[in-house]
């Protein structure tokens, strides 16, 4: 399954990205997983996390503060 998206920065075009359907749960907090960016490693499928709680894990990002 593929979604485009309307990307007004840089370049300003669209893109596509490849999206994966399955049946995963978070690890953090349990929660359905329906679709992902990547094919998950079978070996690793402990270690995924749905958007919310990847979110909460992801390192904040400081762009200067101007």
């Amino acid at each position: 399954m593929a979604f485009e998206r309307n990307n007004g920065g840089m370049g300003g075009g669209n893109f596509q990205r490849q999206m994966f359907s399955g049946d995963w749960k978070c690890s953090k907090c349990a929660g359905p997983i329906k679709e992902l960016p990547f094919q998950p490693d079978p070996a690793r499928l402990d270690q995924l996390l749905c958007r919310d709680c990847h979110r909460q894990n992801a390192p904040r990002r400081d762009f200067g503060g101007r």
